[in-house]
């Protein structure tokens, strides 16, 4: 049994990083908890460009993308900052995060502290106090199967779907097995393949649910006049090779490998730990869809890319891999992992697999990923609808 060394939380879960967490509940909150970061070493924060002028099915997606990266397992403990005045106020943040978890959590009004100036000064010195105390924990021994990994595919070439994609696949079958948890996400890319997820399925109800997911998302665009086909493929994934959508998602749906798929998550909801095979509905956009997976639980994520990508996350680290040989020469500083030698036979599907989860128990135990390595934190909420 492969086992890993991480942070036991006051909730029961178990964090592969140990951060501090400044957390923007808009996107006028983002400057101030940005600077608020960058004042304390081992604080985080992100640019939110929600939280406000929202009708209520989108402001919902931030609140649970917001509580969501309160409740990651790498957090150690969150600071809210807010203007207060938006949508997102303060009130129904602080709610929605302690629905989801107890760890420490404090808050700072910049309209009632007195302007930035004065809200980065004291939010700082709280911020440090906290990382003072998350210094203090001591890593602990778990069993993988308190892992919950989250897949992405993005900038896909036909290697995507060959090596790369199946690689992640065995990765996940064989976390799987050892009773951790799988994130199979992008809805966008099961249309075509839908069929094949929903054979999978672990009972009706989970039958059902994939098919609706994906009607649903078709349907989001032909309500406003539009195909999601015109935007996806992408360019880059047509220059690479593919030539449709249903093309794209028969490659894409190979990081769900052979499991039974046990349950379908609505986006950013709280994914439980030991499920197995589990999907979440989440857009093709990547930062857009790896947010969705990191506010649910994921303490890793693995991104394949036949083209190459630098996606990275503040919260969870990103593995990157490629079944392309020419993009991880040319993209080697920041790709992990070469699924290559599967297309030219070099190694077995079986020993890429087993190769990429010591990689993701490796980077569980703090080995820096190549994104963190290069402070790439992009970040991105999926929407329903235009600004109010």
């Amino acid at each position: 049994m492969m086992t890993f060394y991480g942070y036991r939380r006051p909730d029961g879960r178990i964090g592969v990083r140990n951060h501090v967490l400044i957390l923007p509940a808009s996107v006028c909150a983002s400057d101030c908890a940005r600077q608020i970061a960058q004042s304390v070493e081992g604080a985080i924060s992100f640019s939110n460009q929600q939280g406000c002028s929202q009708v209520a099915p989108d402001q919902q997606l931030t609140m649970d993308v917001m509580a969501g990266y309160a409740a990651n397992p790498n957090i150690y403990g969150t600071i809210v900052v807010s203007l207060g005045c938006e949508n997102c106020q303060m009130d129904l943040v602080v709610a929605a995060i302690q629905e989801r978890t107890n760890k420490p959590l404090k808050q700072f009004i910049i309209q009632e502290v007195g302007g930035t100036i004065k809200t980065v000064e004291a939010a700082s010195r709280c911020a440090r106090e906290m990382v003072q105390e998350a210094s203090l924990l001591q890593k602990e021994e778990f069993p993988i199967s308190e892992l919950i990994v989250g897949t992405e595919c993005g900038g896909s070439d036909p290697t995507s779907g060959l090596a790369a994609n199946p690689v992640i696949g065995e990765m996940s079958d064989l976390l799987v097995k050892a009773g951790g948890t799988s994130i199979l996400s992008e809805t966008a890319e099961f249309i075509g393949a839908e069929h094949i997820l929903a054979r999978r399925a672990s009972s009706p109800a989970v039958h059902d649910r994939i098919y609706e997911i994906c009607e649903n998302f078709e349907k989001h665009f032909q309500n406003v006049g539009e195909d999601v086909r015109a935007g996806n493929p992408s360019p880059g994934n047509k220059a690479g090779g593919i030539t449709t959508l249903e093309e794209k998602s028969l490659g894409c749906i190979h990081k769900g490998g052979h499991s039974p798929v046990n349950a379908v998550y609505d986006y950013a909801k709280q994914v439980g730990s030991k499920e197995g095979l589990v999907i979440m509905d989440t857009p093709g956009n990547d930062p857009a869809s790896v947010a969705a997976m990191v506010a649910g639980g994921a303490q890793v994520i693995v991104f394949s890319s036949g083209r190459g990508s630098p996606v990275g996350h503040p919260i969870a680290p990103v593995v990157k891999i490629t079944g392309n040989k020419l993009t991880f020469a040319a993209m080697e500083d920041n790709i992990d992992f070469s699924a290559a030698p599967l297309i030219y036979g070099e190694k077995s599907l079986e020993e890429l697999g087993e190769s990429l989860l010591q990689m993701v128990v490796d980077t569980a135990n703090g080995k820096q990923t190549k994104a963190e390595a290069l402070g790439f934190n992009e970040v991105a909420i999926a929407r329903v609808c235009n600004y109010v």
